[in-house]
């Protein structure tokens, strides 16, 4: 399964030899509303047979559905859907997403990808990441206000400490109980725990320290690289409390929040965790959109802010924009012209692909700007938009 992160639109988004199939597909999470989902799969890889069938030979068809009909075959991963699904592919790629919010049925062969329901997932402003830790192993969680899943680490994240220091290991078999009081829990000042101190137990008490050091430096490493930087997500770790000061202590992850989760995830169920996690998120969530609209009002005053389409169609193609707001569910029919910032009529027979609103979110990602869905009762215009300049 591919990870959904702002690399993935940057992939996307680059020039791709034609044809790009892009299809989008509710999905259902439990027995028995998941029965329908392949056979529904089944028929939309039909359609975008019927539509390559318009412009390419059959044998040129064949290879690029491939991929599809294999993916339609996959009773495991049919049992293990979440609420949406995008799929997308070229003769040389083939990407499958799993969404944690429902999109809307579509199927289009152009020459380049529709990202726009990828967007508006990726940019919607409820999004967070939970780093669950033990002194043995890891797991990984990506989830919003309604939703939380456990998803797979990187290949280079190390899961258990045994993976993160191989013969480096003291004692491969302690278990937690070993270590005993070495963790690092005094707060404050000289009397916290520095790095290579090691407290009360001696001998092997400071081996297992000196390894749960090693462990949580790996683990935060590499979580930072391939989770945080490519997620620009905030970061929540769940666990026991005598973990987080030594965790903290040697984190070097900007996106990691001071408050945590007071519990090993695995004691919890998923939605125990996701209503723990909320808590903390929220407030967060709250100021950061406060901010945000905050931001808007002070650019605005500035000359340094629009919220009607024309002009900041044209600020985004130059490159003005450092933070496009967009109003969730909110569609503007039309498109825009990526040379020009011009705004060209929709076609009324594919409302749901000509929504100027997503094109301008697209075209600031690639401009290197940032892009945040906002809820309709909290956008600080009544337009649809709100954007803060550069300059």
């Amino acid at each position: 399964m591919d990870l959904l992160d702002k690399n993935t639109i940057v992939e996307l988004l680059s020039n791709h030899e034609p044809p790009c199939l892009s299809l989008y597909q509710t999905t259902h999470r439990r027995h028995p509303e998941n029965q329908q989902d392949p056979i529904r799969f089944g028929n939309l890889v039909k359609e975008l047979e019927a539509s390559l069938l318009q412009k390419y030979p059959a044998d040129e068809i064949e290879p690029l559905l491939e991929p599809f009909l294999a993916l339609a075959d996959d009773r495991d991963f049919w049992n293990h859907t979440l609420d949406g699904l995008a799929v997308l592919a070229t003769r040389q790629l083939f990407r499958v997403y799993k969404l944690q919010r429902p999109v809307a049925e579509l199927t289009i062969v152009a020459d380049t990808f529709h990202t726009k329901p990828l967007l508006r997932v990726l940019q919607s402003a409820d999004r967070y990441q939970i780093l669950g830790l033990s002194r043995q192993e890891i797991r990984l969680f990506e989830g919003n206000r309604n939703a939380l899943d456990e998803i797979e680490p990187a290949p280079s994240v190390p899961r258990t400490i045994t993976e993160a220091l191989g013969d480096e290991l003291s004692e491969p078999h302690l278990t937690v109980a070993s270590y005993g009081g070495v963790t690092g829990t005094q707060h404050g000042g000289s009397g916290g725990m520095q790095p290579g101190m090691h407290h009360g137990h001696g001998g092997k008490a400071a081996e297992v320290d000196g390894d749960a050091e090693r462990f949580f430096r790996a683990v935060d490493q590499a979580v930072l690289e391939r989770h945080s930087q490519p997620s620009a997500l905030p970061l929540l770790l769940a666990a026991l409390p005598q973990h987080h000061h030594l965790f903290h202590q040697f984190s070097r992850n900007p996106f990691l929040l001071r408050e945590n989760i007071d519990i090993n995830p695995d004691a919890l169920s998923l939605e125990e965790l996701r209503q723990r996690a909320w808590q903390v998120i929220e407030p967060h969530y709250l100021a950061r959109r406060a901010a945000l609209v905050e931001q808007f009002g002070n650019a605005m005053s500035q000359n340094l802010g629009h919220e009607h389409l024309e002009p900041v169609a044209k600020a985004v193609v130059a490159g003005r924009v450092a933070t496009l707001l967009l109003e969730d569910g909110r569609e503007i029919p039309g498109q825009i012209d990526a040379a020009s910032g011009a705004i060209l009529p929709a076609d009324l027979e594919r409302p749901e692909i000509d929504d100027a609103l997503d094109d301008l979110a697209a075209l600031t990602l690639k401009m290197g700007g940032a892009v945040v869905i906002m809820p309709p009762e909290h956008m600080p215009t009544q337009t649809g938009l709100a954007a803060i300049y550069r300059y």
